[in-house]
């Protein structure tokens, strides 16, 4: 790992002044500076923001990565995490990483040079791998699992939430129930779909591959699956989709293919919000203690920071909430 001296060194300068160069540039003659900082770019030298503070009075910061701060899902666990966070007196830096483990790695090595007491991680694809660049240090993962072992979860019991919306859509009657699904690298999209499965096989009914297909976390990619899925000569009479972005984009599809809800289509999604509870109609969904989540994770984080033994996995449950976006199925024309 390149250091200060090394720094120093490839500048001609004292390990004093290249510190003064790179921290407190005031002092340090201006040709002297750029020959500093030249020779840090070129060795991609990255300071311990944090060691001053550390050696004095200790860090109290802690990390957190969600994958799509767009989203209200992610932003209200990021707003639990912060809340309990602030009240145990420490401080949070957040980072996005969009869904992409490149750059969940980047993120993960930004953090590591700022010493952090622990992170809290809504882990990617690779996350696994990933984590190895902060090695040792305090994680939480939260809504999803790397599948690391001994990792510290904390989820939601998404195969019951997932399995208990299916069976209401069942009860309706519906008989061709199609699913929009996460990337299956995801553990919360195996998950559901398991639980999608789950209600079939209680109701007596096959599995069908045809009426299920990938969303990809996003809005767009579950407009897409949704056309796809409504655009069928067998089209399904109601969806379960597997997360609030991608039942916008069921939503808006079925608008584009001029399909009533819930006259032609029922819908339920997974994670409430408020534009679910506001829009025409509203719509039934399996809602998440998102908020809570994100305190529960932070305080077992503190927790894990302080030495204490805890479980290593924590699951809350999900609670069904039944609007007028579901119905009972009719023969279709």
């Amino acid at each position: 790992m390149i250091g200060l001296q090394d720094v120093a060194r490839a500048a001609g300068v004292s390990p004093a002044t290249a510190s003064r160069a790179l921290h407190r540039p005031d002092l340090v003659a201006l040709r002297t500076r750029e020959r500093v900082e030249q020779a840090a770019l070129e060795l991609g030298y990255r300071p311990n923001v944090l060691a001053r503070g550390l050696r004095t009075r200790g860090s109290r910061t802690i990390g957190l990565i969600v994958t799509d701060i767009l989203n209200p899902f992610h932003a209200t666990l990021a707003k639990g995490v912060q809340d309990a966070a602030e009240a145990q007196g420490y401080t949070v830096l957040m980072f996005n990483s969009d869904e992409q483990p490149d750059k969940e790695r980047r993120a993960l090595e930004t953090l590591h040079g700022h010493l952090p007491m622990g992170l809290i991680v809504v882990p990617t694809a690779r996350t696994r791998e990933n984590l190895s660049v902060v090695a040792g240090l305090p994680t939480v993962e939260l809504d999803r699992a790397s599948g690391l072992d001994g990792a510290h979860t904390v989820m939601v019991d998404n195969v019951s939430g997932a399995r208990e919306a299916v069976a209401h859509l069942l009860g309706l009657g519906h008989r061709h129930v199609g699913m929009i699904v996460g990337n299956l690298d995801i553990s919360t999209a195996r998950e559901r779909l398991q639980g999608y499965r789950e209600a079939l096989e209680a109701a007596g009914l096959p599995y069908d591959d045809g009426l299920v297909l990938p969303g990809d976390h996003r809005e767009q990619g579950g407009r897409l699956a949704a056309l796809r899925l409504l655009s069928g000569r067998e089209r399904p009479t109601a969806l379960f989709v597997g997360n609030n972005e991608m039942t916008v984009g069921a939503v808006l599809a079925a608008r584009e293919l001029g399909l009533e809800i819930p006259g032609d289509l029922s819908l339920v999604g997974f994670d409430d919000s408020r534009w679910a509870q506001t829009m025409s109609p509203a719509l039934s969904v399996v809602s998440q203690p998102t908020y809570d989540l994100g305190q529960l994770a932070c305080q077992h984080l503190l927790s894990l920071i302080a030495g204490q033994s805890l479980p290593g996995s924590v699951r809350l449950p999900t609670r069904m909430v039944y609007r007028q976006s579901t119905a009972p199925a009719t023969v279709l024309a």
